[in-house]
């Protein structure tokens, strides 16, 4: 059986897409396993913490597409510029185009799974850093730790933090958290 491989404007077309969510990536159309509650839950905290130091309306959770060279990516949550704020305003699909800034972080809580954390560890990291996504957070409750990426000269310099420590933004200098809390924020 031959399947038919959609190009990037075929997808974007499709005006009744799957049920479920689902990323696009090399002419198919993937569907994501549900989120287990814990991946939710730290998702929801830290974007309940972006709050205390950004606009309502920057703040996006896991439902706004971001297109990278040629495939459509859903971010766990994505704090987005005020030009990017304007530049989808109105439009009929929560998706950011290349043609769009990119946003100024993204965040991905890397769900179980070695096929999970090679696309949290090793693809996404080079797709945003070639998108030019200035921060990327990579937090990985398994792992007991969140690698923050910072982009310096196209590449990503990465930090590691452990339980122990405290997760400080390069961008939002109000933003302080506890990386125990974040990896856990139902215990507290």
């Amino acid at each position: 059986m031959v399947t038919t491989k959609l190009s990037l404007a075929d997808y974007l077309s499709l005006e009744d897409g799957p049920e479920s969510r689902c990323e696009f990536v090399d002419g198919d159309i993937i569907e994501m396993s549900p989120e287990n509650e814990d991946n939710v839950i730290v998702g929801s905290y830290l974007a309940a913490q972006f709050l205390n130091v950004i606009r309502f309306d920057q703040i996006r959770q896991g439902k706004t597409e971001l297109v990278i060279s040629g495939r459509v990516r859903i971010p766990d949550v994505m704090v987005l510029g005020k030009d990017l704020v304007a530049a989808l305003s109105g439009q009929c699909r929560s998706t950011i185009t290349e043609e769009m800034p990119p946003p100024l972080l993204v965040v991905e809580v890397v769900s179980p799974g070695k096929i999970n954390e090679d696309r949290d560890y090793r693809y996404k990291r080079s797709e945003y850093a070639a998108r030019g996504i200035p921060e990327y957070w990579i937090v990985d409750p398994a792992q007991a730790k969140i690698t923050v990426l910072t982009l310096v000269d196209g590449w990503y310099e990465a930090e590691e933090l452990g339980v122990d420590s405290l997760l400080q933004s390069p961008q939002f200098s109000g933003l302080s958290l506890s990386v125990a809390q974040v990896l856990s924020p139902k215990s507290s």
